[in-house]
């Protein structure tokens, strides 16, 4: 697993080649299968691959071009009406019950929940030689840019007002491949024992 997370990388030019629907699956089902606090899984994910939706949500991304030139996309839906159908109102404590954190918290854990399904899925992809990038600047309640297109990019999908489009993932096979340089931060820069300066 860690040489697949080292393998990884963001990916914006797509080859033609299209993606079998069975990897496909592949991919939706390992998110799916991700992590879920009280298994409330408040996320949806919706397959996009119509080329007039890849051009709307390529304009809502503030007009990133690998949205529209990727094979496919997965929509990540934030479902905020998850917490109510999971049938968690008899915990009474809102550490352990969102829904019971006012607007904003049920948001926060909402959007740090679809992080998991997120990464599984882009890892399964990777795994199927499937390339990737996150799409997280885009038009939505959050971010406040672009309301006339996130409007008719909530229409399009059938989204209703308490569910939030996150983040898209594009998919496609690498156009150009290259040699994966990871840019990151040293362990100890990161990592710690007990306590922020202290070395693991």
């Amino acid at each position: 697993m860690l040489d697949l997370i080292k393998s990884r990388k963001s990916v914006r030019k797509y080859s033609d080649k299209h993606i079998p629907d069975e990897d496909l699956r592949k991919i939706l089902e390992a998110g799916r299968l991700a992590p879920s606090w009280m298994n409330v899984q408040c996320w949806k994910f919706i397959l996009i691959k119509s080329q007039e939706t890849k051009n709307l949500l390529s304009e809502l991304s503030a007009g990133q071009v690998h949205v529209k030139n990727a094979d496919a996309l997965i929509v990540c839906v934030a479902d905020l009406n998850g917490w109510e159908e999971a049938k968690i109102t008899h915990i009474s404590k809102p550490a352990l019950n969102p829904a019971l954190q006012g607007d904003n918290g049920l948001l926060i854990r909402t959007m740090e929940q679809i992080i998991y399904p997120i990464s599984y899925m882009m890892l399964e992809a990777e795994s199927l030689n499937v390339k990737s990038c996150i799409i997280g600047a885009l038009g939505n309640e959050i971010t406040g840019i672009l309301p006339e297109v996130y409007a008719r990019v909530k229409n399009i999908l059938g989204l209703n007002s308490k569910q939030i489009l996150s983040t898209i993932i594009t998919l496609g096979y690498e156009a150009e491949p290259a040699p994966v340089e990871k840019k990151r931060k040293d362990f100890d820069d990161v990592v710690f024992l007990e306590k922020i300066g202290s070395k693991f």
